[in-house]
């Protein structure tokens, strides 16, 4: 489709958008294992906290990782600053990759009608064709005035083309018909709910021009107002670790916060150990790619589940915590799942 000395046009391009810990990363690995087997596909993924790890999980899980490239802004909102992140991260990577389709993982906490806004610029008008835009919604958290009182968690339902009804498998009675109501009453108009388990997202989902895009000739331009917390200026995923071995970094905002940690890779942990820490943990939202005694894993954890999956070897342990309070004595826990090795 495009070639480095053709300039790129018309580039599918979807977001996948929902709350925290709803299944936007697994719905990505389920469509990138869907992937036609003669396409690039280019992902760009947005995370809350400071510490990347999304991008580390999906090129170990994706199985196609010289089709896929996969671009992180992690550090809050890649809309914020004008766009200018998700800009700089979007340029590079569609550069990069001259992809036949393009997905957009917004974090959980992002504002989904700013990054309609970038993509549907100018500067885009012609190199991007905004498709169906897919929210993933876990129907039971409409019981929950947290989530149905927050904006981005109506924004999502907003610019949503297709909502996905994930962890169909979790629900009770009622949930699926409460979701199908609030989505006709946000949206005024009916729009297509589909219910699954595991993020399962049919790739035909994906075609089709989006209905939601952004008005170029509007001048009623969302504004919105959040500020992310961050007790650095530097890319804390590029910084040398220190000699203690373990590199600890804070952010929060919209009613959240996040804590993350970068271990050296001589820093080897128990697995048993940390997945009984990690099976205890109350919290909105988890990622980790951990190096342990028995190889690496992958852990992917919310208040009422957590998955674990071998990969392939990393350079080092990542962990990301998002919760609405952080706990003093995470961090002591987590250095108790350490093997000590002698020097």
């Amino acid at each position: 489709m495009n070639s480095s000395t053709n300039p790129l046009q018309g580039i599918p391009t979807n977001i996948i958008t929902g709350f925290l810990g709803v299944g936007k990363t697994t719905a990505i690995l389920s469509l990138l294992k869907h992937k036609p087997e003669s396409e690039r596909w280019a992902v760009l993924v947005n995370e809350f906290g400071e510490i990347g790890i999304d991008g580390g999980l999906l090129n170990n899980l994706n199985g196609k990782s010289d089709e896929v490239f996969i671009t992180e802004v992690p550090g809050g909102c890649m809309c914020c600053t004008a766009g200018l992140p998700m800009q700089v991260a979007l340029n590079q990577l569609l550069k990069q990759a001259q992809p036949h389709r393009l997905l957009i993982e917004p974090t959980g906490l992002g504002h989904p009608k700013e990054v309609l806004e970038v993509l549907n610029s100018a500067h885009y008008q012609n190199v991007l064709d905004i498709q169906n835009n897919v929210t993933l919604v876990d129907a039971r958290k409409l019981h929950d005035t947290r989530y149905t009182s927050h904006d981005t968690f109506n924004q999502q339902i907003d610019i949503a083309d297709i909502i996905l009804g994930n962890k169909q498998d979790l629900y009770q009675a009622g949930d699926k018909s409460l979701l199908q109501d609030y989505v006709r009453a946000r949206k005024g108009k009916q729009i297509p709910v589909i219910f699954a388990e595991q993020g399962l997202i049919e790739p035909a989902l994906l075609e089709g021009e989006s209905k939601t895009a952004w008005n170029r000739d509007s001048h009623d331009h969302h504004h919105h107002e959040h500020q992310h917390q961050r007790s650095h200026t530097s890319d804390i995923n590029s910084v040398a670790i220190p000699a203690s071995g373990m590199l600890m970094v804070e952010n929060k905002g919209e009613g959240y916060q996040a804590i993350g940690w970068r271990f050296a890779a001589d820093k080897i942990f128990n697995r048993d150990t940390l997945y009984t820490w990690l099976s205890g943990l109350q919290v909105e939202r988890g990622k980790a790619v951990i190096l342990t005694e028995q190889g690496t894993f992958g852990y992917n954890f919310t208040a009422d589940t957590l998955t674990e999956l071998p990969l392939e070897k990393v350079a080092e342990s990542r962990l990301e915590i998002i919760a609405t309070q952080t706990d003093a004595h995470w961090q002591a826990q987590l250095m108790a799942c350490l093997i000590t090795h002698s020097s």
